[in-house]
C-alpha cells in the first residue's frame, strides 16, 4: 500500500498544485501529485511564461524601431515567426522540466493521468480510459485550473477563431486581427501582434478597456494603444462571426449601431471557466458556483478532506494567487501555527503589454465606494530622470491612501517595467505601512522606483520633482 496510500494527494500540477506539493513534502507529508498533461500547468506551458517570451520579442522589436533615437543604425530588420514561436516553446519546455526536477528532489510521487474523486479519501487515476491507480489519502486538494470561455456563436475553431493556445503558436502572421475582450490576456496578445505590425482591433463589452484596473490607468493605456495604431471599440459586443476560406467578418454592435469588420483572425479572450467536470464532484458536498468551486478562507470545500485552490476556486485568476493558496492550504492541513488566510487586496496584478500595467489593492473609485476619505498621489514618468534616459517617458504612478489613518489602500502604475516595481507597494501593503514610513524610506537615484516615492509625496502635497 506504500505506493498508493498518501497523506495528501493533489490533482493538478499547475502553479497551485506543484507548489502545494513541494510545500507539503517540506512539511513531512507523504505527497502524490496527479497531472494529466504538462507539469507546470497552463501558466507555465501555455500562459504566463511563454507569453512573456513572445512579449519580450515585441519589446525588442519596438526598441529596434527606435534605434535611431539612441544613436544606433540598424539594417536588415525582419520578423522570423517560426523562430519567435520556437523560442517561446523552448522557454516553456525548460521550465516544465525544472518543475519535474523539483518534484523529484522533494520526493513527491507523480502520477500521469486524470484524477477523479472516487469516494471518501479515494482518488481514481485514469489515462486514455485505462486505470492507472487507485489512491487513498486523508486530504485531497483539487487544483485542476480553468480553460478559456467560449461564447455562443463565437466558438473557437483553432484556425480562424483562436484561443490563447493558437495565438501563441501561429503558423503565419495575420495581417489583421480582432481581439474580443480587453482584460490582461486580450490586451497582451493585442500588444504583441500590434508590435509586430498586425492591424489590431480590440472590442470590449464594458465602457473601458482593462476594466479591473483603476479608471485613470485604463484611460492612459487606451490613449497609448491608440497612439500605437491599435483600434479600440468599447461598450460593444460581437454579435456574430461569418467565416470564409481565410478570413472572418465580425458583426459588432455599439451604441445601438452595427458595423461589420473583416479580419484574418479572431482571438477570444472573454474570461475563463473552471475545470469542474470529470473530477468526481457528483455525490459530494463540494459546492460549485459559476463553474468555480466554493471554498472557505483555508481552501476547504463542503466535503470533509477535500480542498480547492487556484483558478478552480475563482478569482483573481493569477498564478501567484494559486501558489499562495496552495501553501496556505497545505500549512493548515499540516498544523502549522499562525497560518493566515489570503488577503486578496494584497495580491498584485500585472499586464505585460506595452506600456506595462501593474496594480495592487483598491482603485480610487473602489476605495471611495467603500466609504474611505482618500488622498491620491500621482507622478508621471516624464518627471523621472531614469525614465527619460531609458527613452520611456510615458507612464504614471498613482497611489491611494486613507486620509484618516495614512493606510496605503492601493497603487496603480502604467509604464516601462512597472510589473517589476509593483512588489514594493505589495510589500508595503503586506506590512501595513502608512504614508509616514513610505515618505521616510530612501529610494535610490537614479531609478524608476523614485516615482513610487514621489507619488506618495504627491498624495500629501510634498512632491519634489513635479
Amino acid at each position: 500500500m506504500s505506493d498508493t496510500s498518501f497523506d495528501l494527494i493533489i490533482v493538478g500540477g499547475g502553479p497551485g498544485g506543484y507548489v502545494a506539493a513541494i510545500r507539503a513534502a517540506q512539511l513531512g507529508l507523504n505527497t502524490a501529485l496527479v497531472e494529466r498533461e504538462h507539469l507546470g500547468g497552463i501558466c507555465l506551458n501555455w500562459g504566463c511564461i511563454p507569453t512573456k517570451a513572445l512579449l519580450r520579442t515585441a519589446e525588442v522589436a519596438n526598441l529596434i524601431r527606435h534605434a535611431g533615437d539612441f544613436g544606433l543604425s540598424v539594417s536588415g530588420f525582419g520578423i522570423d515567426l517560426p523562430k519567435i514561436v520556437e523560442r517561446s516553446r523552448k522557454v516553456a519546455a525548460q521550465l516544465s522540466g525544472g518543475v519535474k526536477h523539483l518534484l523529484k528532489k522533494n520526493k513527491v510521487t507523480v502520477f500521469d493521468g486524470q484524477g477523479k474523486l472516487n469516494g471518501s479519501g479515494k482518488l481514481l487515476v485514469e489515462k486514455d480510459g485505462a486505470k492507472v491507480a487507485d489512491l487513498t489519502a486523508k486530504h485531497i486538494i483539487l487544483a485542476t485550473g480553468a480553460r478559456a470561455r467560449a461564447l455562443p456563436g463565437l466558438e473557437p475553431d483553432g484556425k480562424l477563431v483562436w484561443t490563447y493556445k493558437e495565438a501563441m503558436v501561429p503558423k503565419e502572421m495575420p495581417k489583421s486581427l480582432l481581439v474580443v475582450g480587453s482584460g490582461a490576456i486580450g490586451i497582451e496578445f493585442a500588444s504583441f501582434y500590434r508590435s509586430l505590425g498586425v492591424e489590431v482591433t480590440v472590442v470590449e463589452v464594458v465602457d473601458r478597456i482593462l476594466p479591473v484596473e483603476d479608471a485613470e490607468i485604463s484611460a492612459f493605456a487606451h490613449k497609448s494603444f491608440e497612439k500605437q495604431g491599435m483600434k479600440i471599440i468599447t461598450g460593444a459586443a460581437v454579435k456574430g462571426l461569418k467565416k470564409s476560406a481565410n478570413n472572418v467578418t465580425a458583426t459588432i454592435e455599439s451604441g445601438g449601431k452595427s458595423q461589420d469588420i473583416t479580419v484574418d483572425r479572431v482571438i477570444l479572450a472573454v474570461g475563463i471557466v473552471g475545470n469542474v467536470e470529470n473530477i468526481g464532484l457528483e455525490g459530494t458536498k463540494v459546492k460549485v458556483e459559476k463553474t468555480h468551486v466554493v471554498i472557505d478562507e483555508y481552501c476547504r470545500t463542503g466535503e470533509p478532506g477535500v480542498y480547492a485552490i487556484g483558478d478552480l476556486a475563482g478569482p483573481p485568476w493569477l498564478a501567484h494567487k494559486a501558489s499562495h493558496e496552495g501553501v496556505i492550504c497545505v500549512e493548515k492541513i499540516a498544523g502549522v501555527k499562525d497560518v493566515h488566510p489570503l488577503n486578496v487586496t494584497n495580491i498584485p496584478g500585472c499586464t505585460y503589454c506595452t506600456p506595462q500595467i501593474a496594480s495592487v489593492g483598491l482603485s480610487e473609485a473602489a476605495a471611495k465606494a467603500k466609504g474611505y476619505d482618500v488622498k491620491v498621489g500621482r507622478f508621471p514618468f516624464i518627471g523621472n530622470g531614469k525614465a527619460i534616459a531609458l527613452g520611456e517617458p510615458e507612464g504614471l504612478v498613482k497611489t491611494v491612501f486613507d486620509a484618516k489613518t495614512g493606510e496605503l489602500l492601493g497603487a496603480h502604475m502604467v509604464g516601462a517595467e512597472v510589473t517589476e516595481l509593483i512588489q514594493g507597494y505589495t510589500i508595503a501593503k503586506t506590512m501595513e505601512t502608512t504614508e509616514a514610513e513610505l515618505i521616510h524610506t530612501v529610494f535610490p537615484h537614479p531609478t524608476l522606483s523614485e516615482m513610487m516615492h514621489e507619488s506618495v509625496l504627491a498624495a500629501y502635497g510634498r512632491a519634489i520633482h513635479y
